[in-house]
Formats: C-alpha cells, sequence, structure tokens
C-alpha cells in the first residue's frame, strides 16, 4: 500500500504542476473574451452610414474605454416612440454611429484582433493607434460618457465602481490561487521526498484551497462579463445582435487549471489513508499490578 500512497502523491503533485502551468498561461494571455464586429461592420458599410468614432476606436461594453453613442431617437426626452420600422431603423443607425472592432480581452489588456480588420491593421502599422491598451484597475471619471443626465450619470458611475470591484476580485483571487498552489506543490515535493504523510496531507488542503479561489475568481470575472453586458444604458454599453461574442481559450486554460487543481488535491489528502508502511506501536497491558 505504500507504493499506492506515493503514486497517488507523484500523480496528485504532477497534475499541481500541469495546474499552474495552465494557470500562468491564462494569466499571461489575453483571449479571456472575444468579440468578432466584422459581420456588423459589413452591415453597416451595406447600411450606408458615416461613423463618427475616431479610427481604430474600441467600442464595446467595457469600463476602462471611452464610449461615444448618441441615444436612439425614440430614447430621447420628450420625443414619442418611433413606429416598429423606423425605431429598428433608429437603433441600426445608433450602433452603427459607434466604431465596433474584434478584440480580445484579458486580464491586463483589451487588443485588436490580428488580420480580422484591414483598416485598423493599417492605422496600428501607421502608429495611428495602439493595438493593446490596458485595463484599469483604478477608477477614472475619464471613462463617462458626456453630455448625459445626471440621473443616468450617476448609476453610470455607480456601475463604473461596481465594475471596477468585480475585475479586481477577479485578479486578486486568481494570484492568490496560484501562490497557494505553488506553495502547496513546494510542500507536497518536500513530503514525498522525506516521506512525511503530515506534509502531503497538508499539500492536498493547500491545493483544494487554491482551487477555491480560482472558483471564487472566474465565477467573478463571469458575472463581471455578464454585468458589463446588460449595464445601463444599452445604448451606450450594450452590443449589437450580429456581434459574435464569447469565451477565449484563456478562460477555457483557466477552468482546465481548477479542474487539475481539484483533482491534485483529492489524490495528495487520500494518498496518507493509503501508506499502512509504518507499524503500530501497541503499550504492553499490565495486569494484576505486575511490572
Amino acid at each position: 500500500m505504500a507504493a499506492a500512497a506515493q503514486a497517488l502523491s507523484g500523480s496528485g503533485l504532477l497534475l499541481a504542476a500541469a495546474a499552474l502551468a495552465l494557470l500562468a498561461v491564462a494569466i499571461g494571455t489575453d483571449s479571456w473574451y472575444e468579440t468578432d464586429a466584422r459581420r456588423h461592420r459589413e452591415r453597416c458599410r451595406g447600411f450606408g452610414h458615416k461613423r463618427n468614432d475616431p479610427p481604430g476606436s474600441m467600442s464595446a461594453p467595457s469600463s476602462h474605454l471611452p464610449l461615444r453613442a448618441r441615444p436612439p431617437r425614440a430614447l430621447l426626452p420628450g420625443r414619442p416612440p418611433a413606429p416598429a420600422p423606423a425605431a429598428a431603423a433608429a437603433a441600426l443607425d445608433s450602433h452603427c454611429g459607434r466604431r465596433f472592432n474584434s478584440t480580445v480581452s484579458g486580464l491586463w489588456r483589451r487588443c485588436h484582433r490580428a488580420g480580422y480588420e484591414p483598416d485598423s491593421e493599417e492605422l496600428i502599422r501607421k502608429g495611428v493607434i495602439q493595438r493593446c491598451t490596458a485595463v484599469k484597475y483604478h477608477y477614472t471619471s475619464s471613462s463617462l460618457p458626456r453630455n448625459l443626465p445626471i440621473n443616468i450619470t450617476n448609476t453610470i458611475r455607480q456601475d463604473e465602481w461596481h465594475a471596477l470591484h468585480l475585475r479586481r476580485m477577479t485578479a486578486g483571487f486568481i494570484g492568490m490561487a496560484v501562490s497557494i498552489i505553488l506553495f502547496g506543490w513546494i510542500i507536497g515535493v518536500l513530503g514525498c521526498c522525506k516521506q512525511q504523510e503530515l506534509m502531503q496531507y497538508v499539500a492536498g488542503l493547500l491545493f483544494l484551497m487554491g482551487g477555491t479561489c480560482c472558483i471564487i475568481s472566474l465565477c467573478t470575472c463571469v458575472a463581471g462579463i455578464n454585468f458589463e453586458l446588460s449595464r445601463y444604458p444599452r445604448y451606450v454599453y450594450g452590443l449589437p445582435e450580429d456581434i459574435s461574442h464569447g469565451y477565449g481559450w484563456s478562460m477555457f486554460c483557466a477552468w482546465g487549471g481548477l479542474g487539475l487543481t481539484l483533482l491534485a488535491g483529492f489524490l495528495c489528502t487520500l494518498a496518507p489513508s493509503l501508506n499502512t508502511s509504518r507499524a503500530s506501536v501497541q503499550k504492553p497491558r499490565q495486569e494484576n499490578g505486575a511490572v
């Protein structure tokens, strides 16, 4: 049984090392969330609307980039709602008035997707715009849209703080997860080398703790993305229906690292219970006071 325990401990440590590698790849890459605006741009080009956004701007429901858009006619105060065909045309006109680009977003950067839009690629080559912009983890009033009613501005300001809190939780908890898993891996390796069952058990508990932090981080990330997509007002922060968007491979790397971490914790906590190599020492029983 001692060999089985050692095999379980070694397998758990290998899985933890693979989990660390996947989490490191996820943290260091930018493909957590992706948007593809090519179909929307083609539709707006066929609609014949001239965009009023600066070239290369990456309009999307993200609180760290300014969005310039005028509300649809039906949403302006003091104006009656437009008929159904006119309302649809007004909605398309308002979306085409903003420049949506295909982007990828990570924990630290938001970038134009390479090869998706020739006009943006030309501006990037000329140095007019940057391919990537940093994700902000501090509050700034420059990201607030201008010329909006005071009640809408206050709502947007509160939403900015909430979105900022979610981004900070995502980055903070995944950093804690990597640190705890790395510390547990070191403890586990020392426990295997010295054949200390307690150290292997502690390593398994640390893996489970790191997996818990990783769960919190990923769930917070998903909640933050959903919150950004549902922010008010929708004509400023919403995405048109013809823009495809979803999670990228970096997010799946993080979820894969989470699964391997939990499995490693289960194996390392189970291994000491199978190790029966240590002989149990029983104290001699005294009878009738005889020594």
